[in-house]
């Protein structure tokens, strides 16, 4: 009888211990299928990134431009906003922010596909306000942001969750932080369509009066949208030298950083051709800087 008194508590600890064991066991595998990231992983979650978080009100934002780009231009055709945005979602949602490829968004940019006129294509590089002020003032153009792509999600940010669905609010890798992240990585993707739709003359605005080569090897202009163009649909190749009104004149048609560049687009089998700050778009920067030099009615052909 003393045996048996004695081995009670020794064999309902053991059951005990087992249960609760069990019991841990299918906590973790609940937090695992329902998405949420074991303790261990916790501080994954919350890494902060240098770039702003997702934009509030993302999916608003993006639907409700997408029906307004479609009342502007009938001809895009009748594409499903909720599926674009789901596109979206699937592209970087339960994945590390820093690995995300042009390829995670083939699906986005499928559904999204859109025919780009030829000869209206105008690529850009260092001239962000000047160019968009060029086309909106006469819409004989469409760069990548006037694209139905490009007009969707321009100006936004977002980026997901290494392990749970749904956004970061938090914070996003910046363009430069990782080389595949969630931003960066859409923008290769849509310039590398971009390129590859367009036909007939595509017309390049450059920055004259920028500092360094008038291009950088780094640029999307010279690592995505050049490689992608195809030679037997584009005809030819058009750079404008774009001098600042009240800038330098730091690079033109003649000197050795258009010189190089012209060898490099050359080398992709597209024919070139270049002019010095383009009277269209001089036009344009003379209408806010009339008294100024180079708007005087004799030096201005």
């Amino acid at each position: 009888m003393s045996w048996h008194c004695a081995s009670r508590p020794v064999i309902g600890n053991l059951w005990l211990g087992s249960m609760l064991t069990l019991m841990a066991l299918m906590v973790l595998a609940s937090t695992v299928v329902n998405g949420h990231a074991p303790i261990s992983n916790q501080k994954d979650q919350g890494k902060k990134y240098t770039g702003a978080g997702t934009t509030s009100n993302l999916r608003n934002i993006v639907i409700g431009r997408c029906y307004h780009y479609m009342s502007l231009y009938p001809d895009t055709g009748d594409k499903n906003c909720t599926d674009i945005w789901q596109e979206l979602i699937d592209a970087v949602q339960k994945k590390d922010p820093c690995k995300i490829s042009e390829e995670d968004y083939t699906r986005l940019s499928l559904v999204s596909a859109q025919t780009i006129p030829c000869d209206k294509t105008l690529l850009w590089s260092r001239t962000n306000d000047l160019v968009h002020r060029y086309t909106k003032a006469t819409q004989n153009f469409i760069t990548l942001e006037d694209t139905f792509l490009g007009f969707l999600f321009n100006g936004l940010m977002w980026c997901g969750k290494p392990l749970r669905p749904g956004m970061n609010f938090k914070s996003c890798p910046a363009w430069n932080e990782c080389d595949k992240n969630s931003i960066s990585s859409f923008w290769k993707m849509a310039s590398a369509a971009f390129a590859r739709s367009s036909c007939g003359v595509v017309n390049v605005m450059l920055n004259g009066s920028a500092d360094g080569d008038i291009a950088r090897k780094e640029s999307i202009l010279r690592t995505v949208e050049i490689p992608n163009m195809d030679p037997a649909r584009v005809s030819e190749v058009k750079l404008w030298v774009i001098d600042d009104i009240q800038g330098e004149d730091k690079n033109s048609c003649d000197s050795k950083s258009l010189l190089e560049l012209k060898q490099y687009i050359e080398e992709h089998n597209l024919k070139y051709s270049c002019i010095d700050n383009y009277r269209p778009v001089q036009a344009l920067q003379c209408a806010d800087n009339p008294d100024h030099a180079a708007c005087n009615r004799c030096n201005y052909h």
